[in-house]
C-alpha cells in the first residue's frame, strides 16, 4: 500500500496531470487547473484512496458497471464539451460526483443522474464536502419513460454520459439546446469511440468521434437487435 499523506498526494495527482492526462490531448488550461484543484482523492472510496490517481478504473458498487472510470477519460470528456460559464449541464451517471465536479466548476449548473441510491448518498456527501453548491444529485434511472427524468429543467446546453451506450437516443438529441452538446461512448466491445454531438440547428447535428476507449454500460439503455434480414 502506498502512502496516502497529503504531500503524497499532491505529487500523484501531479503526475496523473503529467503522465496520464496531457499525453491524451487534454491541454485546455481551464481544465488542468481545474484537475490540480479538485482532489480526486476526496471522491474516492476509502478502500480505494491510495489508487484516486492511478490509470485505471476504481470499483464504487458490488456490480461490473459502477466503476469511476479511469482520470484521463473523465478529463477528456469534460475537455471536448468545451462548456462555458453560463451552461447547464446534465451528467448521466454521476459514479462518485469526480466528473460532477469538474462539469460543475466550469458552468452554472449541473443535474447528475444516479440509478444506485447508496452511490448517490455517497456522491451528494462528496460534493458537499467539497464545497460544490451548483450541482443537484437525483436518484434516476435515466433511461426511464422515454428519458423523462433527463427531460426535467431542460433543454440542456451540454450532456455528459459517464459511461458506454450502443447508440445515441434521438430522444436526448432533442433535449439539447441550439448549439448544445452531448458527449458519450457509443459501440460495442473491442471498438468503442468517444462520440460528440453537437446541435447545428432544428433538426440539424454535426457527429465527431475524436477518440476510442473503452468503459462499462450504463445501464437500462438498449442494445441494437444482432439480427440482419
Amino acid at each position: 500500500m502506498t502512502s496516502t499523506t497529503p504531500m503524497s498526494f499532491d505529487r500523484a495527482r501531479f503526475n496523473m496531470i503529467e503522465q496520464q492526462i496531457r499525453p491524451w490531448d487534454v491541454l485546455d488550461s481551464a481544465v488542468l487547473e481545474l484537475l490540480d484543484r479538485v482532489k480526486r482523492d476526496q471522491f474516492v472510496p476509502a478502500a480505494h484512496q491510495a489508487l484516486a490517481y492511478v490509470d485505471m478504473e476504481l470499483p464504487l458498487g458490488s456490480s461490473a458497471d459502477q466503476v469511476m472510470l479511469a482520470p484521463r477519460v473523465q478529463a477528456r470528456m469534460v475537455q471536448d464539451l468545451t462548456l462555458k460559464p453560463t451552461d447547464k449541464v446534465l451528467e448521466i451517471g454521476t459514479g462518485s460526483g469526480y466528473t460532477t465536479a469538474l462539469l460543475a466548476s466550469l458552468s452554472q449548473r449541473v443535474v447528475s443522474l444516479e440509478i444506485d441510491e447508496s452511490i448517490a448518498r455517497a456522491a451528494r456527501q462528496n460534493l458537499q464536502q467539497a464545497g460544490i453548491a451548483n450541482a443537484e444529485v437525483r436518484l434516476a434511472d435515466a433511461a426511464a419513460n422515454n428519458f423523462a427524468a433527463c427531460a426535467a429543467d431542460g433543454p440542456w446546453d451540454a450532456i455528459l454520459f459517464s459511461g458506454s451506450i450502443a447508440e445515441v437516443p434521438a430522444g436526448l438529441l432533442a433535449l439539447l439546446a441550439p448549439g448544445g452538446r452531448l458527449i458519450t461512448v457509443v459501440g460495442q466491445e473491442p471498438m468503442m469511440r468517444a462520440t460528440l454531438v453537437t446541435r447545428t440547428g432544428d433538426a440539424q447535428f454535426a457527429t465527431t468521434q475524436p477518440w476510442d476507449t473503452i468503459v462499462p454500460r450504463l445501464r437500462n439503455f438498449g442494445e441494437p437487435s444482432r439480427f440482419a434480414f
